[in-house]
């Protein structure tokens, strides 16, 4: 038998064959540094990835010879489960390599909100990916594309593949995994309304903004690395602010909650992200935002360490 060759046990209609988790990706510093020839932008950002995110699972279905999509959980209304999805997209790219995507379905439970600068479909298909090789794995020849595909799926599914702490740069493909980085107890706010990336790349005063301020050796606690942050931002925030103005409304009460160390949007927006010192203060956070905003999406997560 090759690796290309089917290795999963036989299971009847429903059985779930596998899962993957898939975090949201938190832009705790995005700087836009400059401007490829074919327009994409060049970025140097610092991510981190939470304790909350999508699942992916893969359900046996031995009379199909291509996984069908179904979406549920509490984002995904609005969501096509068509073949433009990323989920159906890395499947795809899994085929294309040499893998096998018959005899299961795919399930994606969405509990990030949509389109809302914490990685949403790049994160889902990273997950995708990771899990098609493990319940269909490539063959031994292709086993070094896994990268590539991603990087053909979009510039941020790269380091939503490795979800650790890290560097990136270029458009986003361009890794650095950060070893040693402290977890950051944090709340993250959505106010339940979406904001364009590409009007918001578009409201950029300047393309061509410095970079990271060099990171020291290691951080040594959750607010070490917020008094870190201080030195830096994320160039994408008041275009944002621009563009829905209560992006701003939503920083300035994560702010002036007890115990916040540093306030500021993830990505495109319109997430907003408090870091905290400590997991009750985030708890508490939360809490009181949560009462005075019942419409939004309010959490408290950790984001994993390395």
């Amino acid at each position: 038998m090759t690796a290309a060759e089917d290795v999963r046990p036989v299971a009847g209609p429903g059985h779930r064959l596998g899962a993957a988790f898939a975090p949201a990706k938190i832009n705790l510093a995005l700087h836009v540094i400059g401007r490829r020839a074919d327009g994409y932008h060049l970025l140097d950002s610092l991510v981190a990835f939470a304790g909350i995110g999508d699942t992916i699972e893969a359900i046996a279905n031995p009379s199909t010879t291509e996984p069908r999509l179904t979406i549920t959980g509490p984002f995904a209304a609005g969501l096509e489960a068509g073949p433009g999805n990323l989920v159906l997209r890395a499947a795809l790219a899994h085929a294309t390599a040499g893998g096998r995507i018959d005899g299961f379905d795919l399930r994606l439970t969405k509990s990030l909100p949509v389109a809302s600068g914490i990685g949403g479909g790049s994160a889902d298909a990273a997950a995708t990916l990771r899990l098609l090789t493990e319940i269909a794995p490539l063959p031994a020849t292709a086993a070094d594309t896994l990268r590539t595909q991603a990087e053909r799926l979009g510039a941020d599914v790269p380091m939503c593949l490795i979800s650790t702490p890290l560097r990136a740069t270029g458009i986003g493909e361009v890794i650095e995994p950060l070893p040693g980085f402290p977890p950051l107890p944090m709340v993250l706010v959505n106010p339940g309304v979406a904001v364009s990336t590409p009007a918001v790349f578009r409201g950029l005063a300047r393309a061509d903004n410095p970079p990271l301020p060099a990171l020291p050796p290691v951080f040594s606690d959750a607010e070490a690395v917020a008094e870190w942050l201080k030195t830096t931002r994320n160039d994408l925030e008041n275009p944002a602010i621009a563009a829905l103005p209560l992006i701003a409304a939503s920083l300035a009460e994560m702010a002036a909650t007890n115990g916040c160390r540093l306030a500021r949007m993830s990505g495109s927006g319109a997430t907003i992200f408090g870091l905290f010192a400590t997991w009750t203060e985030a708890e508490r956070a939360a809490a009181a935002l949560s009462n005075a905003h019942p419409a939004w999406w309010v959490v408290a997560t950790t984001t994993a360490g390395s």
